[in-house]
């Protein structure tokens, strides 16, 4: 399971990349992001990863925070 729980992102230069991002993706289930050039998919997938971490809120695989 992903859980995502009010996450934000805000670079050093003021820029909100997401805003407030709440998202469930239980096991087992298929998942997609849809949207326009430059509204946070690639930012949403690296705090996922854990290769970059969000200014606000938590990212949950099954029970672990991973940020």
């Amino acid at each position: 399971m992903l859980r995502i729980d009010h996450v934000s992102k805000t670079y050093a230069n003021g820029t909100k990349a997401l805003e407030n991002v709440d998202l469930l993706c239980p096991d087992g289930e298929i998942t997609a992001m849809l949207g326009g050039s430059g509204c946070g998919k690639s930012t949403l997938l690296r705090l996922i990863a854990g290769l970059d971490t969000p200014t606000q809120g938590k990212i949950f695989t099954g029970q672990t925070q991973i940020n």
